[in-house]
């Protein structure tokens, strides 16, 4: 069988941790895959060593003359910013646009899913009142689906955002669609994070809103680091044992994460 080809596109600030989290959960496939990490020319990264964006990364327009079976592009700490503002804009609606055309089936995450949403079908992102930050049950509305395939009927997702999508939003979009079968589905969402998944072109698009990806220890950082900068962050929600943070995470997500992935392989991307 030959490799799957696999983009993505890293957004992220600390791109060193990001490319583990994925290709700890592509690698647990027993399908052949070749990872192509991607940067984008607008945007100079100043928080991985440039030696490393170099010998690993490569820039878009480098790369959209080749052919890929699937595409990640991960989240980006921009919620602060209209998604006009972002410096790199242009180029990213070049990427959704790219991908549309030329990859058959595309995560995004966190941000990445907002900003796709936004570009592809006008959905707004909408300011919390404080930080979505925890990790949140989530409930598949269609588990027939194969993206769902062994997943039990409530499953943990992390979150870490500002912005949320609203569920009315997307039901408005797909009726201005009118095309049922291959239109907007919210497939998961919690009485408390909102909505985490929406599925389009039956499956050739997949948004979600928080992070399956996350190693164990992401939140803790991101909680301590907000503190040592003195900004107003509760702890994460049902993240730590006994909800004290000496004693560490109690991780609750790992197994669904792992399967959201090998499902999106198996019944999607090598189909």
């Amino acid at each position: 069988m030959n490799k799957l080809r696999i983009a993505i596109l890293n957004l992220m600030p600390k791109k060193i941790e990001t490319e583990a989290d994925f290709n700890r959960l592509l690698s647990n496939s027993p399908l052949p895959i070749e990872v192509q990490l991607m940067k984008v020319r607008s945007h100079i990264c100043k928080t991985t060593p440039a030696e490393h964006m170099n010998a690993f990364y490569r820039f878009f327009d480098e790369m959209r003359e080749e052919s890929f079976d699937g595409f990640i592009v991960t989240g980006a700490p921009v919620e602060h910013l209209d998604f006009e503002e972002v410096d790199y804009w242009d180029e990213l609606c070049d990427i959704f646009a790219w991908a549309r055309e030329h990859v058959p089936y595309t995560l995004y995450i966190c941000w990445a899913a907002q900003a796709a949403l936004y570009h592809y079908y006008g959905i707004r992102k909408y300011p919390l009142p404080e930080k979505m930050f925890g990790i949140f049950p989530q409930m598949p509305l269609l588990p027939e689906l194969p993206i769902f395939r062994g997943f039990d009927d409530v499953f943990n997702m992390p979150h870490s955002r500002h912005t949320e999508i609203r569920k009315e939003d997307v039901v408005k979009a797909n009726e201005e669609l009118r095309i049922k079968s291959e239109g907007l589905r919210v497939i998961t969402e919690s009485p408390m994070s909102g909505v985490s998944m929406v599925m389009a072109r039956d499956g050739r698009d997949i948004f979600i809103t928080g992070h399956s990806e996350y190693a164990p220890l992401t939140l803790d950082a991101e909680y301590k680091r907000d503190l040592a900068k003195g900004l107003p962050i509760k702890k994460p929600y049902n993240y730590y044992r006994d909800d004290d943070p000496n004693k560490g995470p109690l991780v609750t997500w790992r197994g669904h994460a792992n399967l959201l992935f090998q499902n999106w392989l198996n019944y999607y991307v090598s189909c």
